[in-house]
């Protein structure tokens, strides 16, 4: 039975001229059986760690392997084999063909894959009844519910019995009435011999779960002292990339919001210089995400102090009228 393991793991991306990390050192090991939930808000990287698990989009560095198997050296006729044999992905818009019926999507990856036409009605038929799908094989997806498609998308997922199963946001097009069935058939499909991903926002899910991966961890509903840092000229803060836990106030000196540019020569641009009496840093905490640029003291070094968001908005709202605007970061 084969392991999931993913070490180190970095993915950078140009967003409007700027590289993007939504995942810098990531680390995961998913055993067999288990079902795994990547809980997050969108932009926090769920979807392109799977894009990667699925060897759709290549890493910047770091490693993912599947028992033996180092899925990021894969290359022509091996990665082939892995897409088609190893991994199965349930996509978030269901992806169905229209003009094929409920069978013949489950039939089609068979068909591509070189099996014989009366062996993939077979493997489809059987895969319909596992989703209690019997009666709709002949319905079109337009004629389907939400929850129909979405267990039809995940019959073709398994059509080759992949070890590795990925889903992508599975209830996101769903009502409550519909989820249910969908997380049943979830559940079901995390055994041994094989591991499930999956990518949320739908905290419905976490029950099933076996364990649950939170990208975007929040402090909200913490407080603590406030951390006062004193930086030296040209000394970082925080970097790009960075989880993210204080909303910061500049005491003294100037701090430089700093993004790193795309492309093979790399380089940086300063986006803004916050002076005393302003705060940055805030988005981060506020929502989850990474940070989005660099702060680092300029010049002549900077005193700042750190807060919690709690704290945070308490100060803001005691200073509502008579603050300045938020900076970035």
């Amino acid at each position: 039975m084969d392991d999931l393991r993913i070490e180190q793991l970095v993915i950078e991306y140009s967003s409007g001229g700027y590289a993007v990390r939504p995942l810098d050192g990531f680390d995961l090991h998913v055993r067999s059986g288990e079902l795994v939930l990547l809980l997050g808000a969108s932009g926090c990287g769920k979807t392109t760690l799977l894009s990667a698990l699925a060897a759709i989009l290549t890493p910047t560095a770091g490693t993912i392997a599947f028992g033996p198997t180092d899925v990021t050296a894969l290359s022509g006729r091996a990665l082939t084999d892995y897409r088609r044999h190893t991994v199965g992905v349930v996509f978030q818009a269901f992806n169905l063909v229209p003009s094929l019926t409920a069978r013949e999507n489950v039939e089609a990856p068979l068909r591509v894959a070189g099996i014989r036409a009366r062996a993939a009605r077979t493997r489809a038929d059987a895969l319909l009844e596992r989703f209690d799908l019997v009666e709709r094989a002949h319905h079109h997806p337009a004629d389907l519910s939400g929850g129909q498609q979405q267990r039809v998308a995940m019959a073709r997922a398994l059509a080759h019995d992949p070890p590795l199963l990925l889903a992508d946001e599975p209830t996101a097009h769903l009502d409550y009435v519909q989820v249910d069935s969908v997380l049943s058939a979830l559940r079901s499909l995390a055994a041994p011999g094989r591991c499930v991903v999956v990518a949320t926002h739908d905290e419905r899910l976490v029950p099933l779960a076996d364990r649950v991966v939170d990208l975007t961890p929040r402090q909200e509903g913490t407080s603590r002292p406030p951390e006062r840092v004193a930086l030296d000229p040209g000394e970082a803060l925080f970097h790009q990339g960075d989880p993210g836990d204080l909303v910061y106030l500049v005491d003294s000196g100037e701090i430089e919001i700093v993004r790193a540019l795309a492309g093979p020569d790399g380089g940086e641009e300063v986006l803004e210089r916050v002076s005393p009496g302003r705060y940055f840093g805030e988005l981060a905490p506020l929502f989850g995400f990474p940070r989005s640029a660099t702060a680092r003291a300029g010049t002549e070094g900077a005193t700042v102090t750190g807060s919690s968001v709690r704290d945070f908005r308490s100060r803001v709202d005691g200073r509502a009228g008579a603050g300045s605007p938020p900076s970035r970061g």
